[in-house]
């Protein structure tokens, strides 16, 4: 992996594949971040990062979470518990969730069966209240004298946030500025495409939020799918275009009887059509191994939002 810049470690929490959902650990005079954690499962490697860094869970002030979905915030509880001096700082719409998982719990379990949360996400340990943090727009966190400030980023989540890490000149940016897995890299840099998350998609505000990141011209992203990537502004100009280009499809689609299918091969088609485009020669196949999920969170958030 990249080695760490500015005290940046970026830790692979084992979700779903390698390479797929990311943590970061920022280290600054002896004190330590954390910037969202994964699962359960991940604990393990959030620990772990920690000694490899040459530090003890005793020095980890904070864990900062983009956001509340379970792949970068469900080990939360677990994590804070193994922290005995950390406080979490999330989001106000999600600082009742921590405290109190049974909803986040429940909704997803609506979804997926309590079985496959249990093998995909295991149990949420609620976190105990005293130890959260509200960040509203603007919140700023002081890791030994290192400015990391929250901004408000709904678009993905309303839920949602980014930190801006002064020092480094880059942002955490969860899920608001896209996904680009390493896996579509090529002569021509990182691939990126939106994501929408089934529930809480707004075309206008993640507009809106990626043009606020881009305005405090940061070296360089660091996102949840996954990692460090740079040409930040060619990057947003491509997470515009396809934002565009997905609410037009979704309603071509609108009418059809057949919607979600409609919208998932009219979905694959466009990002398919830009990896191509971006030089990338694996195909269509490959494109849906690596991108099926996602394309179909992306159908379901899209049809959500054409519900509302």
């Amino acid at each position: 992996d990249m080695a760490p810049t500015h005290g940046i470690h970026t830790i692979d929490t084992g979700f779903v594949r390698p390479r797929f959902d990311a943590a970061y650990l920022i280290v600054e005079n002896g004190r330590g971040a954390f910037i969202d954690c994964g699962t359960n499962f991940a604990v393990p490697r959030m620990l772990a990062a920690l000694d490899d860094a040459g530090i003890a869970p005793a020095d980890v002030d904070w864990l900062i979470l983009t956001h509340v979905h379970l792949d970068h915030a469900g080990g939360a509880g677990e994590l804070i518990a193994q922290l005995p001096n950390a406080k979490l700082v999330v989001h106000p719409r999600g600082a009742r969730h921590m405290i109190d998982p049974n909803v986040l719990w429940a909704g997803a379990s609506a979804v997926y069966g309590e079985s496959v949360m249990e093998q995909t996400y295991g149990r949420l340990r609620p976190v105990p209240a005293e130890r959260v943090v509200e960040a509203g727009d603007g919140h700023v966190v002081d890791l030994a004298g290192r400015t990391l400030r929250c901004l408000d980023t709904p678009g993905h989540a309303r839920h949602h946030i980014a930190i801006h890490d002064a020092r480094a000149n880059v942002f955490f940016t969860g899920d608001v500025f896209g996904l680009s897995y390493r896996d579509f890299d090529t002569a021509n840099g990182p691939f990126i495409l939106p994501t929408t998350s089934p529930v809480q998609f707004d075309p206008e505000a993640l507009h809106a939020s990626i043009e606020r990141l881009l305005a405090l011209k940061p070296e360089a992203m660091y996102l949840t799918h996954y990692g460090r990537v740079e040409s930040v502004e060619r990057l947003a100009a491509d997470l515009h275009a396809q934002i565009d280009a997905m609410v037009a499809l979704a309603r071509a689609a609108h009418g059809s009887p057949e919607r979600h299918a409609v919208l998932v091969e009219s979905l694959t088609g466009l990002y398919a059509a830009r990896a191509q485009a971006h030089g990338w020669q694996q195909g269509r196949d490959a494109l849906r191994q690596l991108l099926g999920m996602d394309i179909e969170l992306n159908a379901q958030g899209l049809e959500v939002w054409l519900g509302r």
